[in-house]
């Protein structure tokens, strides 16, 4: 089943369960992956429809921290999308996994101790590979963290 089928079937269940706010925010979901394949034009790729669905946990993270405190609504109905959202996120890598990508990378563009200056060029060859599996601010506190 594509991602797209999935969460078309996770909110006829809620439908049929009567969960007003989780069928919401699949909903929500359903529409930002349809607007992408429309827009591709085609059917998305897993990766895609992955990348898709962390940049709808990312937004919805902004709503949650950006929210005025006393607008516990604006609060609570995040809370409850982020929940939902992250049943179909994939699992972002582990710092070991990030470790292990970063020092191909440096395998392959022939750097044995990264410094500051290698840092774009080792990027530009690092966030493809890692491109919708990691937080790119985790991968660039990696990333800094290994150079001397």
């Amino acid at each position: 089943m594509t991602k797209i089928e999935t969460v078309r079937a996770a909110m006829v269940a809620a439908m049929k369960a009567q969960d007003k706010p989780r069928k919401n925010a699949l909903s929500m979901l359903l529409s930002a992956l349809k607007n992408a394949e429309i827009d591709k034009r085609e059917p998305l790729t897993e990766d895609e429809a992955n990348v898709v669905v962390k940049k709808e946990i990312k937004q919805t993270q902004e709503t949650y921290d950006t929210a005025p405190a006393d607008r516990q609504d604006i609060r609570d109905e995040a809370a409850v999308r982020l929940a939902v959202y992250k049943e179909f996120a994939p699992a972002d890598m582990t710092a070991d996994q990030i470790r292990e990508v970063i020092a191909q990378v440096l395998a392959e563009l022939n750097i044995e101790a990264p410094a500051a200056k290698d840092k774009g060029a080792i990027m530009k060859v690092l966030m493809p590979r890692v491109k919708g599996k990691a937080d790119g601010k985790v991968v660039n506190e990696t990333l800094a963290s290994m150079m001397k």
